[in-house]
């Protein structure tokens, strides 16, 4: 056997002539045999392989030894199906050793764009988030790609709520990430521990790379969209090829007390909704819909004195602001008009930003705000969220007819419930609710709050997350309530 090029090698296994070579985009494999090919896989051996292509981003490892070639690639066995880590090993001629090690370091090289494959990483899993399924998940298909890119793991399984808090407050900042296996909520415990740092700054500064085994994982669909944001292995890839993406967060308040958060606040019945539906968690995101459904025969309104610092209510404007964005632009941000939602404003408060604030007076079914296009893979929540303009989106949901909330559903996954009418839509650099009755439900990034007079404010570019795309990777496509582009 030979080499032809120094992007290529040719190994030999069982008996079979395979070329492995590497493009500016994509790792090969090209058997020069057909008959009687196999290539292995960590879970068995797969027959028939005439050529494989994969994404170069794909590339896990590469490694020579023992006069052998062996690379773990992640690829989909179908279409639509999620990654799987496999590899290919096959030995070279003596005479080639060398130029097999060359052409392993240089995949590598070209594979993580320059950057070291092997990185220290914190590990949280929580073994009861979602189905119950975070230790296992972890174990059979998170760890094996992290170790076979050469990284060190410190992995500590939570135990009890508030546990994360605990470590993240304590914890050493020599982390490449911090790796949540999980929901949302755990990210919630982690920020929520590094706010209370002694290095505060510098550990916010360690980015955070969510794995998806919650029943919600809004975080993971909004940085790897809906293809990958369910997809452990596609999330276990984006710890060991992402790269940093600043987001805000917001400073939640009640009283003398705050707390750190990254997603979500939710008051009135979608809050219920998370809450009450948490003894069906084993249902996945079927908890939500069944929850939705519940809660529209009841209706119960949600009386509170809402008050907001808005920026913009202009829905088209927003969404030209998203797509210049997405595109590279910097567009203006826009002005604050004279009257926005009624004539009683507020003075200002010393722990908001500038901007008046104006109460909205009608009647309230739910207030919904945070950032992140999805809040769940059925509930496009805040589409033209963005993940560092300083703002924070605002949907206030006015009481309509059970019909019109039956209606809502069809359509929530893709954004389109963002053009109703009866949804009022905000940017804002502040805002606060009075609960106006004693009994009723808060919930902040899925964690339920007291029911009690809050304020948040913006945090702007506190938040850094791993990324595979300098933005939020899900797309706002719908321009108007019929779902026409």
């Amino acid at each position: 056997m030979s080499t032809t090029s120094k992007n290529q090698v040719l190994i030999g296994t069982r008996g079979v002539s395979t070329y492995l070579r590497f493009t500016d985009a994509s790792f090969v494999i090209e058997p020069t045999k057909l008959d009687g090919h196999k290539f292995f896989c960590c879970t068995g051996i797969y027959r028939g392989v005439k050529y494989t292509e994969v994404p170069l981003r794909n590339v896990i490892s590469a490694t020579f030894a023992s006069g052998a070639v062996e690379v773990q690639y992640l690829v989909r066995k179908r279409k639509g199906n999620c990654l799987n880590l496999v590899m290919i090993s096959g030995t070279i001629m003596d005479e080639d050793s060398m130029h097999a090690k060359k052409w392993c370091e240089a995949l590598l090289l070209v594979a993580y764009q320059g950057a070291n494959p092997s990185k220290n990483l914190k590990v949280f899993v929580n073994p009861h988030g979602g189905k119950g399924k975070g230790r296992a998940l972890y174990v059979s298909k998170v760890e094996p790609i992290l170790l076979a890119a050469g990284c060190t793991l410190d992995v500590t399984y939570t135990t009890h709520g508030g546990h994360a808090i605990e470590i993240a407050r304590e914890m050493n900042l020599g982390y490449d990430a911090l790796v949540i296996v999980s929901g949302d909520g755990l990210i919630h415990e982690v920020l929520n521990g590094i706010n209370q740092h002694e290095h505060r700054d510098k550990a916010f500064c360690i980015p955070i790379a969510p794995i998806p085994t919650g029943s919600g994982n809004g975080m993971s669909l909004n940085l790897l969209g809906l293809q990958d944001g369910l997809d452990v292995c596609a999330a276990a890839l984006n710890v060991l090829k992402g790269q940093p993406l600043k987001t805000d967060l917001f400073s939640f308040t009640q009283g003398d007390r705050r707390r750190i958060s990254f997603m979500s606040q939710t008051i009135g019945m979608v809050a219920d909704i998370d809450i009450e539906t948490e003894r069906i968690r084993w249902m996945g995101d079927f908890r939500f819909i069944l929850g939705y459904i519940c809660a529209i025969i009841v209706r119960k309104p949600c009386p509170i004195e809402l008050s907001i610092k808005v920026v913009d209510q202009d829905k088209s404007r927003m969404v030209d602001v998203l797509h210049a964005r997405r595109a590279g632009e910097s567009p203006n941000p826009p002005s604050l008009p004279d009257s926005l939602l009624g004539d009683d404003k507020n003075p200002d408060s010393a722990n908001s930003s500038n901007g008046e604030w104006t109460r909205f007076e009608r009647p309230i079914l739910w207030v919904y705000a945070g950032q992140g296009p999805f809040v769940s893979r059925d509930w496009m929540q805040f589409p033209v969220s963005l993940a560092d303009d300083g703002l924070i989106d605002i949907s206030v949901q006015e009481v309509i007819s059970r019909k019109a909330l039956l209606r809502a559903m069809d359509g929530a996954d893709d954004g389109r419930t963002y053009w109703i009418n009866s949804n009022r839509y905000y940017k804002a650099s502040a805002y606060r609710a009075r609960p106006l009755t004693s009994k009723g439900t808060l919930v902040v990034d899925g964690e339920q709050v007291p029911f009690e007079e809050f304020q948040v404010d913006i945090l702007n570019g506190l938040g850094t997350f791993l990324s595979p795309y300098p933005h939020y990777a899900p797309e706002f496509l719908v321009r108007d309530i019929q779902g026409r582009t």
